[in-house]
């Protein structure tokens, strides 16, 4: 006989408050283990292609891990300290751009040289908070991201975690099917599908787009003589995962950085335009429709819950639990709506009458789970 459903509810809550607890406060010992789990989920999809098509499972890890080494040390030695230059160079540069700004609006509207002008003032307080808080901004993101992800988790760590968890993925797999309830096992293969499927669409899809735009922005906007074009190409294609938000932050920051490098040279400008409507056509039509699919049941302000709740409260490893959080809660809430339209609660006895429902054998305890 099953337990009580009470019972159950006990049990499984007792295990998630353990398991946020030992996320709160083993969170920095976690981090590479999470980071390596996150890979292996995302590459074992292609080490199954890889073993169907002859290879073993040792020889297709073996191949993936040493193409991700490769990437990484290409990135290493040709993108990173660019990128790294470029954002300096940006926030060093903000000051002036932001004088100038109020130079170009001051002679476009003559009513800002009041000076007490309510604009005037604000715009005078943004370049003084910009000049006074930009250094410190930057040194204080790279300080922060160097202190989460040290070189020796990237270098270390994380590749052998990730090795070993796609070596034995399909076996772990196997394992926690095994530990599965008797009682509810068929519902929560179900509920283990379609959660990884969420996770399959977004997860790997989103993260595709994101690399394949932040890619294309990155190189057009260099081609086209962007000063700082690796650096807003980046940014583009990392918030990409926002409808929308991507290409608008990315393309009001890289025009209005146009707009001083290139004033007067409308052409030029109209390149950098082009280049993210271009890049916004590609993603709706083409990207999204073919890597994320139709529907992928993430709407962006319950992950942008998601992830500013974890954040705030577990950090950066929160943030990385977040989408799988995310995606988890969006499936079980689905699947409690569904079950409770099916029962006496929703429909009443004239509900059950009139679709010929039996009132009085239940359904299986497995699917009432």
């Amino acid at each position: 006989m099953a337990l009580p459903i009470s019972q159950q509810a006990k049990y499984w809550g007792i295990a998630a408050a353990v398991l946020l607890f030992l996320l709160w406060f083993m969170g920095d010992v976690l981090l590479p283990f999470l980071v390596g789990g996150a890979i292996a989920y995302f590459l074992d999809p292609l080490a199954d292609r890889l073993e169907r098509l002859g290879l073993s499972r040792v020889m297709a890890t073996t191949v993936i891990m040493l193409l991700m080494v490769l990437i990484m040390v290409l990135l290493v030695l040709a993108v990173i300290p660019t990128l790294i230059q470029q954002t300096g160079a940006l926030v060093n540069a903000a000051p002036e751009i932001a004088k100038n700004l109020q130079t170009f609006l001051t002679e476009q509207f003559p009513e800002l040289s009041d000076e007490t002008s309510i604009m005037r003032k604000t715009l005078a307080d943004i370049a003084a908070f910009v000049q006074s808080k930009g250094a410190a901004l930057a040194q204080g993101l790279v300080t922060s991201a160097m202190s989460v992800i040290s070189a020796l988790i990237f270098i270390v760590v994380v590749p052998v975690v990730a090795f070993y968890l796609l070596l034995d993925w399909d076996k772990m797999v196997a394992r926690v099917d095994n530990l599965l309830p008797r009682d509810h096992q068929g519902t929560l293969r179900a509920l283990a599908r379609e959660i990884d499927k969420v996770l399959a669409d977004f997860v790997r899809g989103q993260l595709s787009v994101c690399l394949v735009l932040g890619t294309y922005y990155s190189v057009a906007l260099m081609l086209a003589g962007l000063q700082f074009g690796l650096v807003v190409g980046a940014i583009a294609g990392a918030i990409t995962f926002i409808p929308y938000v991507g290409a608008l932050v990315g393309g009001v920051l890289a025009i209005g950085l146009a707009l001083f490098q290139f004033w007067g040279e409308w052409v030029s400008i109209g390149i950098v335009a082009a280049i993210f409507a271009f890049g916004q056509f590609i993603e709706g039509n083409v990207l999204t429709p073919k890597l994320v699919g139709q529907s992928v049941g993430l709407h962006p302000v319950w992950l942008l819950l998601a992830l500013s709740a974890f954040g705030s409260v577990f950090g950066f490893v929160g943030m990385l639990v977040a989408v799988p959080v995310a995606a988890s809660m969006g499936v079980l809430t689905r699947f409690a709506i569904r079950q409770y339209q099916a029962s006496l609660l929703y429909q009443g006895l004239e509900g059950r009458r009139a679709t010929g429902d039996d009132l009085v054998d239940d359904p299986p305890d497995e699917d009432r789970a």
